[in-house]
C-alpha cells in the first residue's frame, strides 16, 4: 500500500470566501466545485507530507497549513494588498526558510514559506 495524496479539508460555511485567498492571491486553480466543496490546487506533482508539531518554530503558534511558494516576498505583498493581516514575519529562520504567518478567511493560521538559497 502507498499513500498517493493527502488533502486538507477546512470546514467553511462560505466556501466562496476561499477564492480571494487561495485562487486570487496564491494563484491556485479551482479544480473541483460541487457547491458544498471546492478544491483548489495545481497540476504540479508535489511531495506527500504531513507534519506534527508542538509549536511553529521560533516559539510561534503551530500553523494549520504550510504553503511553500517560489517567492515569499511577492506572496507577502499580495496578502497585504488583499487586506489579510500578517501575524508573524517575514522572518528568515535558522533552519533555512523565509516565511510569514497569515490567517485565511476561515481563521486558519497559514505558514507561507520558501527555502532560502544557500551561498
Amino acid at each position: 500500500m502507498q499513500v498517493k495524496r493527502i488533502v486538507a479539508n477546512i470546514d467553511a460555511r462560505d466556501i466562496a470566501a476561499a477564492k480571494c485567498f487561495y485562487q486570487d492571491v496564491l494563484g491556485l486553480h479551482l479544480l473541483m466545485d460541487h457547491g458544498w466543496i471546492a478544491t483548489y490546487g495545481t497540476d504540479e506533482e508535489m511531495s506527500v507530507q504531513i507534519s506534527f508539531a508542538s509549536q511553529g518554530g521560533s516559539h510561534t503558534l503551530t500553523p494549520d497549513l504550510s504553503i511553500e511558494v517560489d517567492d515569499v516576498d511577492t506572496a507577502l505583498e499580495r496578502m497585504k494588498q488583499a487586506g489579510f493581516p500578517i501575524e508573524y514575519g517575514p522572518a528568515d529562520e535558522p533552519w533555512g526558510v523565509r516565511r510569514f504567518y497569515v490567517r485565511d478567511p476561515f481563521g486558519k493560521l497559514i505558514n507561507i514559506l520558501g527555502h532560502l538559497q544557500s551561498n
